[in-house]
């Protein structure tokens, strides 16, 4: 069974990329949803968290998301530390879960992918790119109390997609003109044996 990476910035449409890939009955591993479950069951994460970040990310034993994501986007090297603490658990976790799998193929969906030196563990990555204005009132959509300045910050701490390119096998755009399912179709069937 081949692991496949896929990736692209915020916005890029992943999400929406991987509900066609589940309907082909591939398996999606989500890095981020996987990594807030570890944030909250990992014992000897969230005492890592409360050291670097102080006790208060925590309210009743739960992550506050918004309040970590704005310590660490204003903080170069506290991103940094988190990741180095968190990255190698999302790793280890999704190494686990490609064992259980069956088929040609599954995926793991993760927008860091390449930043955390995890697609050094798959046969392949599919990087899902769209223009920045249309990433931004995407995020907008989904995040309309944030600001586009905050977005752009957010995108900013990311690689872009040319630098992503040459850690990628295959592409999809997932913006007009082009036709998404026929991108995904065409991946899937050279994925499959």
């Amino acid at each position: 069974m081949l692991k496949i990476g896929i990736t692209g910035g915020m916005g890029s449409g992943k999400t929406t990329v991987c509900k066609i890939f589940q309907c082909l009955n591939i398996p999606i591993y989500d890095a981020d949803y996987e990594a807030k479950n570890l944030y909250n069951t990992d014992l000897q994460l969230r005492e890592e968290v409360i050291l670097l970040f102080g006790a208060d990310v925590f309210t009743k034993n739960l992550l506050n998301h918004s309040l970590l994501a704005a310590k660490v986007f204003s903080n170069p090297e506290k991103r940094q530390a988190l990741n180095a603490i968190v990255h190698p658990r999302v790793q280890a976790h999704s190494a686990s879960w490609f064992k259980k799998q069956s088929g040609p193929y599954a995926l793991k969906e993760a927008a860091l992918l390449i930043e955390s030196g995890a697609f050094c563990q798959l046969d392949h990555v599919i990087l899902v790119r769209a223009a920045e204005e249309t990433r931004i009132q995407r995020v907008m959509k989904r995040n309309p109390t944030w600001s586009g300045e905050e977005i752009r910050k957010r995108m900013n701490v990311q690689m872009s997609d040319e630098e992503k390119k040459p850690f990628c096998q295959f592409e999809i755009i997932k913006e007009e003109p082009h036709l998404l399912i026929p991108q995904v179709m065409r991946i899937h069937q050279q994925l499959c044996p």
